[in-house]
This record gives C-alpha cells, structure tokens and sequence, in this order.
C-alpha cells in the first residue's frame, strides 16, 4: 500500500542528518527535475523581492526565503518530522513504536512541489516552494511534474490511497488510486476537521499489522480502528466526521 499525503506550508527547523543527498531519496526517477528545482530555488532566493513575489509571500516571511537559501547545505530530517501541522500532529510521528515506524516508511509517501513525492523516511531540508507556485523561468509546477511523476506513480503494484490537496494532486493524475473524501454527517464536504481525521486515517494505515490490498480491506481497517469510512464509487470512500 502506498499512501500518498499533502505537504504542509509549515516545516520544523533543524535536524540531525546532513545536506540534501537528492541520490538518497526514493523514486529516483524524479532526480534530475528535483535538481532543477533545487538549484532554481537557490538561485531565486538571491533575489528576496523575487522570491516572496514568486512564493507569494510577505515581507515578514523573509525566514522562508532564506531556507531557500540554504537549502543544499542546511541539516535533514525524515520527511515525517520535517512536515508539522494539524495533519501531521493527528498523525503524531512521535510516538509510533519502531515497529510502526518502519511500517509507516514503507506505506506513507508525502507530495511534494520540490521533490514530487517521498517516502516518510526520506531526509529532506526545510524549504518553501507550493504546488500552486511558478518559478521564474521553469513555467508550472503541473506541467513539470505530470510527465515525470505521474509514470512514477501509475507504475505502483500496489493499492494507492490518495489524500493529496488539489494543488498537489494536479502534479500528477493517478486514476486507480483510492480517492479520500471528509465529509459531515450530512454528506457535505468539511474543512475544519479535513486535515486532522486525514492524520487520523494515516495513523491507522502506518500502523494496521495487516496492510490492505484492496478497496474493502481500506474501509475494514478504518472502520475496525474507530473510523467511519464508507466506499462510494469503484474508487472513492467517504471518510465521515463524528465528532
């Protein structure tokens, strides 16, 4: 099973592992545009100005603009430490046994508009660049990455659960993946708990000693987890908010 989550905008500073190795990510297919992409940054974060209108900004997050400026040189974490917020803390990385832990790098797979998409033990620095951003000079992040990306992840032998945000899934189109929808009891789409039961539901894939390998076993697991997930379409489940 490969579960593929959005980003966050918010990244924790630090870590112990050392610069950028784009040699040691997974998918390494994606390389040569991640170092594009990389070295684009880099170069863009010279100019502040550009950058906070590119990255779209504002003067008081100069900081992100001077990740970027660091970016091959500054210390890596896992990808699962490195992204914070209300996903990531439902998710609670921190306290996963290291049985878990190992289940959740070989499951979890986070997207990414500078690395496309990594596994949740890839070291990665932290950096500032969205899925709705436009380098100067390289056009779309869509149209960069949907020819590289997307053969990547059609060609998983695997059930794909898919709870990427619409920016990050219009970097590549997956059509046999699982799409996760949160919605209220009354079948309307949600907002307030999206992030946090999508964490939620992440949680209990990392962690499920038994992966599933199809639609059903997805909504069996949650469902056997305290989740109220119900399938809706060939391809489509319905996670519902009950509290």
């Amino acid at each position: 099973m490969l579960v593929l989550l959005p980003p966050s905008e918010t990244k924790s500073d630090g870590g112990a592992g050392g610069p950028l190795d784009l040699d040691a990510l997974s998918f390494p297919e994606l390389t040569p545009l991640r170092r594009k992409l990389a070295d684009a940054l880099v170069t863009l974060a010279a100019d502040v100005p550009a950058s906070l209108r590119a990255l779209e900004l504002s003067p008081r997050q100069h900081h992100e603009v001077q990740r970027n400026a660091v970016l091959l040189t500054s210390p890596t974490a896992p990808a699962l430490s490195r992204y914070t917020g209300v996903l990531y803390d439902a998710l609670d990385a921190t306290s996963l046994t290291k049985a878990e832990k190992s289940r959740a790098d070989g499951r979890l797979a986070v997207a990414s508009a500078l690395f496309g998409v990594v596994r949740a033990g890839d070291p990665i620095p932290a950096y500032r660049l969205s899925g709705g951003s436009t380098l100067p000079g390289t056009g779309t992040l869509a149209a960069l990455w949907r020819p590289e990306l997307e053969p990547v992840l059609n060609a998983a032998d695997e059930l794909v659960v898919d709870m990427r945000s619409g920016a990050y899934a219009a970097l590549a189109r997956v059509p046999a993946a699982v799409a996760v929808k949160v919605i209220m009891p009354n079948g309307k789409t949600v907002s307030h708990h999206n992030k946090a039961y999508k964490g939620r539901l992440a949680r209990v894939l990392a962690t499920a000693r038994r992966e599933p390998s199809t639609i059903a076993e997805l909504v069996h697991t949650a469902t056997a987890a305290g989740l109220t997930m119900r399938q809706t379409g060939e391809r489509t489940v319905d996670l519902v908010v009950v509290d």
